[in-house]
């Protein structure tokens, strides 16, 4: 085989090794220099994507940009890379956001800077690595290795309860994944590989099926999060600094719906048909009862939080959705609708829910309490006139309004819910209304009325760094709302192709010819 350049592993390993660099800048003495280093890296990595998103062909399905080699030999396990659509799109926003965290951070973190974006970095080296992986062990190692960085971000430069925090994020994320383990360890006794694409299409019994389904749920549920098991994510959110809570928002809860489309659907398609109903369901209460939940909250953090559970909630049901309406109608162009809705979604609410999140920590980092609340603040728009404009365009995008990147993805999973079961579609379109309520009523109270604390008067507008920030999210909101074509044409044969394996087979759909071929 001829030596191809190892773009994937230097999107994986560049911001690594570039941790251990900011590391060795020592004490605070030399912040300026750990913060230099790490900028200059992530810009690096993100014009890395140029050259990836350039050559990747949008006419194929197959894995891209290859990479194996032999790691373990007594159990062929290979350090294999390579990604399609679907990867190579989540690969791009992980870069897109890891350099907006560096870039804020910079402005706000004062202790211990170099281990602070020691940390990032690192985590964003794991995330990249969990969307290339194409071995199992390697997907594990990455999966679970990013777990560490997070959890001192936490603990380290968290709240007042962080340690209460980390610790939950922590064993939650970590105890879910032990059965995914256990479900690769089957797979790789019936196949003898730990290679993914080689357990797509195994004859597996249904019994067998539901097994590794659920093995899989807990890990992924967990991740997304899920109802019930999302209890996890507003501590974490609430006491994260604030690159901590965009990371989460905007990477850490995609992985959940990435396994779901590289595990689940594809090696256990009888259980999702089966169980479909099931994860609708679950997705369902997610969208409504968490949206209500988000109404009362107090803290503003927290209620992002629940809005990511809220939102996140519309990826899974796209994605179960497939099942619901080739059961019911055999369309494969309203079930590849839906499916994409999720993906497309996935990607919109990074930039929304990150660039509140990103604000949040920006507002309470000019108040000397720290505070978080709500009702310590009224009036900001008097004294940040063009960080309140910002704002309103990404709580805009937050309740989904047309034209921005929150809106594509929901309208698509709800118009393919509304050809098979309209109260499905009707329950899910209430995010519109509940999300308007909690997003639109933080707003008005946060930034909107008279200033009711002295020290939100004396607040200096943002800055040149914090608006290169804001302008890089608001190109991604109106670039995902008003032409997601370039985003369409990756992922159309990714995703045409995942839906032909991840559906039970003799099932009589109407496959347009030529589909993913």
């Amino acid at each position: 085989m001829a030596w191809q350049f190892p773009l994937l592993s230097l999107l994986i390993w560049l911001p690594i090794v570039g941790a251990v660099c900011v590391l060795l800048t020592g004490s605070d003495k030399h912040a300026g220099t750990a913060r230099g280093i790490a900028i200059l890296v992530a810009i690096a990595n993100l014009l890395l994507c140029i050259p990836l998103y350039l050559g990747f062909d949008v006419t194929s399905y197959a894995m891209q940009f290859q990479e194996e080699h032999l790691w373990i030999r007594a159990y062929q396990t290979h350090y294999a890379l390579g990604v399609d659509g679907i990867s190579v799109l989540m690969v791009i926003l992980t870069n897109f956001t890891g350099l907006l965290v560096v870039l804020a951070s910079s402005q706000t973190i004062k202790l211990r800077v170099a281990q602070y974006m020691a940390a990032f970095l690192t985590m964003q080296g794991m995330i990249v690595g969990v969307f290339c992986a194409m071995d199992a062990v390697l997907f594990y190692v990455f999966w679970e290795g990013m777990l560490i960085p997070m959890y001192l971000s936490i603990g380290m430069w968290g709240s007042a309860n962080r340690s209460y925090a980390s610790i939950k994020f922590f064993l939650f994320t970590f105890f879910g994944s032990i059965l995914m383990l256990i479900a690769l360890l089957y797979l790789y006794n019936q196949t003898g590989t730990f290679r993914i694409q080689e357990y797509y299409g195994l004859p597996l019994s249904l019994h067998v099926q539901k097994y590794l389904f659920f093995a899989f749920l807990l890990a992924f549920a967990v991740k997304v999060p899920m109802w019930p098991l999302h209890t996890w994510l507003p501590d974490a959110h609430t006491e994260a600094p604030a690159g901590g809570s965009v990371i989460l928002a905007a990477l850490m809860l995609k992985l959940g719906v990435y396994g779901f489309l590289r595990f689940s659907m594809p090696i256990t398609p009888l259980a999702c048909m089966r169980l479909a109903d099931f994860m609708i369901g679950m997705s369902l209460i997610a969208i409504v009862y968490v949206g209500l939940i988000a109404i009362v909250q107090k803290d503003m953090k927290k209620l992002i939080a629940y809005s990511s559970v809220a939102h996140m909630g519309f990826s899974t049901l796209g994605c179960f959705m497939v099942y619901d309406i080739i059961r019911r109608m055999g369309s494969f162009q309203d079930a590849y609708m839906s499916l994409e809705g999720a993906v497309i979604q996935m990607i919109a609410h990074a930039f929304g829910s990150g660039a509140m999140f990103l604000g949040i920590g920006l507002m309470a980092d000019r108040l000397a309490n720290h505070s978080r609340l709500i009702k310590s603040y009224g009036g900001v728009a008097h004294s940040m006139p063009v960080f309140a404009a910002f704002f309103m365009l990404f709580a805009l995008s937050n309740v989904g309004l047309p034209g921005t990147a929150g809106f594509v993805g929901e309208f698509m999973v709800i118009m393919s819910a509304f050809q098979t079961h309209f109260w499905v579609a009707t329950m899910a379109a209430l995010t519109l209304v509940l999300g308007a309520s909690y997003t639109l009523w933080m707003y008005k109270r946060v930034f909107l009325g008279p200033v009711t604390n002295a020290a939100v008067a004396t607040f200096k507008d943002i800055n040149v760094i914090e608006r290169i920030n804001y302008i890089l999210l608001a190109a991604g909101v109106f670039f995902v709302g008003l032409y997601p074509l370039p985003i369409i044409n990756v992922l159309r044969v990714t995703i045409g192709h995942l839906l032909l394996q991840s559906i039970p087979t003799g099932l009589a759909m109407n496959v347009p010819m030529g589909w993913a071929a």
